[in-house]
């Protein structure tokens, strides 16, 4: 990042979004490694899109017009929202997705998909968040409806005709001949992409897709009590189909966090608790801290509580699923036992140990008895 971010993108400073976006396409599809084989195309095309993902983000460009940089700006996609996973076929960043779009130009002689894939992104989050709902933004790359023509890929008087070449059948068949006879080969039209159409004036936009490669922000509404590795399905956030045909979806899996105090085990939590030997062995009411904020946990510590002990507290554990109940919470007990001890602290175990008639050191060295003094 020590070229200035907006001559990389050859913007002016007060550029809006939308050009912005626009002057990224056009340079992505000049830098891009798949069609440009120069030797630095590659880390040109690094450079440009680590301006887009600071330029593209109000946030970020505002931090870098005030400051001239921008700390760890060059993660990529989604850092800190999401992580990208190939689960449904999405991708895993700016770079990939160019590389599906020169390749659902019509060419190479593979038949082009029309509609758009399904993607995946693993969402993070913390098990407050999921006791409480949340609502998390999600930002991905994917080929999206090219807003220059509406998803249709036609330009101004652009229409839709019948391939010339394949005259509307998707194949084309050659034939070889050989000293055995002739021999036909049928394979997918290059010129349509076995779609059997072309466009007459393409949007430039576009190149006639009708989707264009861009960055998406979406706003996911977390239920209350999801399960780790839950999914949730957004319906046409997934790849742009081409020409208007139909979008895929987007596949959110739900990653909880651990977390430093409790542990879930469905929709039950599992907690530790320090207790002194005398509340454990008097019974005591302590207080936890609970999932939900300033949310304070009763436990009753049972007279004689042992060590490792647990103690059961209904109705503080997770919030179930699409439901208004909750789970328990379950509390381990760890009985702590003091390393030292007043004077007084130990006359009274002394005390103690010789009404239940247990044998005990009661000889004192005399540096300990120096020690008791300080004490």
């Amino acid at each position: 990042m020590a070229n200035d971010l907006y001559e990389v993108l050859g913007v002016d400073r007060n550029a809006t979004d939308d050009e912005i976006k626009k002057a990224f396409r056009k340079k992505a599809r000049q830098l891009h490694p798949d069609v440009n084989k120069a030797p630095d195309a590659e880390d040109r095309f690094k450079e440009l899109n680590e301006a887009y993902d600071v330029l593209s983000d109000p946030g970020k460009r505002a931090q870098y017009d005030r400051f001239g940089t921008i700390p760890g700006a060059a993660g990529g996609a989604g850092g800190g929202y999401v992580d990208f996973e190939d689960l449904f076929g999405g991708f895993g960043g700016m770079g990939d997705i160019f590389s599906s779009f020169f390749g659902g130009a019509a060419g190479g002689g593979a038949a082009v998909r029309k509609e758009g894939r399904d993607m995946g992104v693993g969402l993070r989050l913390t098990l407050e968040e999921v006791a409480a709902g949340a609502k998390k933004e999600i930002v991905y790359d994917r080929l999206a409806p090219c807003p220059d023509c509406d998803g249709t890929g036609l330009g101004e008087g652009g229409e839709e005709v019948t391939c010339s070449v394949c005259h509307g059948q998707g194949r084309v068949v050659t034939v070889q001949h050989t000293f055995l006879g002739d021999m036909q080969t049928a394979t997918t039209c290059r010129a349509c992409g076995g779609t059997g159409k072309t466009i007459s004036n393409p949007c430039p936009e576009c190149e006639g897709q009708g989707r264009v490669p861009d960055r998406q922000r979406v706003t996911v509404e977390v239920p209350v009590g999801i399960r780790d590795g839950q999914q949730l399905r957004l319906s046409g956030f997934g790849e742009a189909g081409m020409n208007g045909a139909a979008a895929g979806d987007l596949i959110v899996t739900c990653r909880i966090q651990p977390h430093e105090f409790f542990e879930r085990e469905g929709d039950n939590l599992h907690a530790r608790a320090n207790v002194s030997f005398v509340q454990a062995a008097l019974g005591a009411d302590i207080e936890i801290e609970g999932v939900f904020e300033d949310e304070l946990v009763t436990v009753r510590i049972p007279e004689g509580c042992q060590n490792e002990q647990v103690v059961r507290v209904r109705g503080f554990g997770m919030p179930r699923f699409k439901s208004d109940a909750r789970g328990d919470m379950y509390v381990h007990v760890n009985v702590v036992i003091p390393k030292k001890l007043s004077r007084r602290e130990r006359e009274l175990l002394e005390e103690l140990a010789d009404e239940m008639g247990e044998s005990v050191n009661a000889e004192r060295s005399p540096l300990q008895k120096l020690k008791d003094v300080f004490n």
